[in-house]
This record gives structure tokens, sequence and C-alpha cells, in this order.
């Protein structure tokens, strides 16, 4: 894997009404290694609430690649 992820995943608990959603950073998502499809690593799973994957921000992606090459 490249320590750059595609997308990163996050648990999304929904609040009450006129409250925001709480987003939580659980892992992430790289090609998979023969080209279809994703491999996704979590650091933790959603006992409710919902997974959503999204590119990571630019900053994000700094961060992300940081976190990879200190571990």
């Amino acid at each position: 894997m490249t320590t750059k992820p595609t997308l990163l995943a996050y648990a999304v608990k929904a609040r009450g009404p006129k409250q925001k959603a709480i987003w939580t950073r659980i892992g992430a998502a790289w090609p998979h290694n023969s080209g279809a499809g994703l491999s996704i690593e979590l650091e933790a799973l959603p006992i409710d609430g919902r997974l959503v994957l999204i590119e990571p921000k630019a900053d994000e992606a700094a961060q992300t690649e940081m976190e990879g090459s200190a571990a």
C-alpha cells in the first residue's frame, strides 16, 4: 500500500434536531493491489450510525502521510 490513502473512513453519528452529526475518523482505504477494489483498514467499528468514505482534503492527506511515516 502507498502511504497516502485514496479515501478516509468516518463513523457518523446523528444527533438531535438542529444539531450537527458527530464525525469520527476511524480508518482509511487504498486501491487494492490487484487494481479492482479497495483495501480498507479500520481502527474502530461503528456500532450505530453510518460509515462514510470520503476523499481526504489536502491538509488531511499531509497529516495522514506524516502519521504513516512515524509508525
